[in-house]
């Protein structure tokens, strides 16, 4: 045999050898699913606390994932349209989800869901959290801080009122804790929306409400609203003047809103590594963190296994809140 074919033979071996060798490891490489962009799908409208978050990190995202990011906004029934939309998408890696902790309260104030929640999705990552702030119109209400707003509550028991954007959500129920907590009594009104929950928290149609620190910060910078402190744990790097109502006398009133990643459910654990490592990778990013940094958001990237613990304890804690503040189902 010439020399010229036997290299030529040993080179196509050596090929052969290399191929069976990453066919081999290929389950354990987190490939990118073939073809397409991957699509976030948001339960909630544009414009909102995730949809801020997402679409400031959506060029990040789509560099770490090394595909197109696609933000696809599905609001609607109390954020159960998108996600009923992520439970029947295949677990392929092309279709995940952004979503607050709202999620896990859905199932205890709708009288039925088309899925279990976490059952049928695969937590992925809780990214952070949304600092929360109890503010109120400083027109009608003349509290300055916790002292002096529970005072007024307790001296016209069902004389004031509070705001939220819907029965049920994150802002609603962290004001039910509020008034737990303090021992006192008022009237919620619900929204279809944070927007006109703002608008007549400022016109003076309501008292008293909980916001995200970022909602709010623009216009207690004009005097439209007043912070009375912060449900957070601790003071927040972006309000560090605001005190926590764990400083003003009231130590159980802690919460805060939080935003995860989600994916349908069976997603192969190499797609979660891939998906968890690349949002980790986004939202370390300069460009994302002075963002979150200028939201008020605190990120806090969490494990696959750290995020589920999270939403079933979660769930079980505002499924407990949910019978305590007597919300009837809808």
């Amino acid at each position: 045999m010439p020399a010229s074919h036997r290299f030529s033979t040993r080179r196509a071996a050596l090929a052969t050898f290399a191929a069976l060798v990453l066919a081999a490891n290929a389950p354990a490489l987190a490939q990118a699913p073939a073809g397409g962009a991957v699509k976030f799908i948001l339960p909630n409208a544009a414009g909102s606390g995730v949809d801020t978050i997402v679409r400031a990190a959506q060029p990040a995202l789509a560099k770490a994932l090394g595909q197109p990011v696609v933000i696809d906004n599905q609001p609607g029934a109390s954020g159960v349209i998108g996600l009923q939309a992520l439970s029947r998408a295949a677990p392929d890696g092309h279709t995940l989800s952004f979503v607050s902790n709202n999620v896990v309260i859905l199932p205890h104030v709708l009288k039925s869901v088309p899925f279990k929640m976490p059952e049928d999705f695969t937590p992925i990552a809780v990214v952070g959290i949304t600092p929360l702030v109890l503010v109120v119109n400083p027109t009608k209400v003349p509290a300055t801080n916790s002292k002096e707003l529970v005072a007024l509550l307790k001296a016209k028991p069902d004389g004031y009122n509070f705001a939220s954007g819907g029965t049920g959500t994150i802002l609603h129920l962290a004001a039910e804790m509020f008034v737990d907590e303090a021992g006192v009594k008022a009237r919620h009104i619900p929204y279809k929306g944070v927007g006109q929950m703002v608008t007549d928290l400022i016109g003076g149609q309501v008292d008293f409400g909980v916001l995200g620190l970022v909602t709010a910060q623009q216009h207690v910078k004009s005097g439209a609203l007043r912070i009375i402190g912060t449900s957070s744990g601790k003071r927040l790097a972006a309000a560090p003047d605001v005190p926590t109502f764990a400083e003003q006398g009231l130590p159980g009133y802690v919460v805060d809103g939080w935003f995860a990643v989600l994916g349908p459910k069976g997603l192969p654990a190499a797609q979660v590594k891939r998906v968890h490592d690349a949002v980790a990778a986004a939202f370390d990013a300069p460009d994302v963190k002075e963002a979150m940094a200028k939201q008020g958001n605190v990120i806090q990237i969490g494990t696959p296994e750290q995020a589920l613990a999270t939403f079933k304890a979660e769930g079980a804690r505002f499924a407990a809140l949910v019978k305590k503040a007597g919300v009837t189902p809808q």
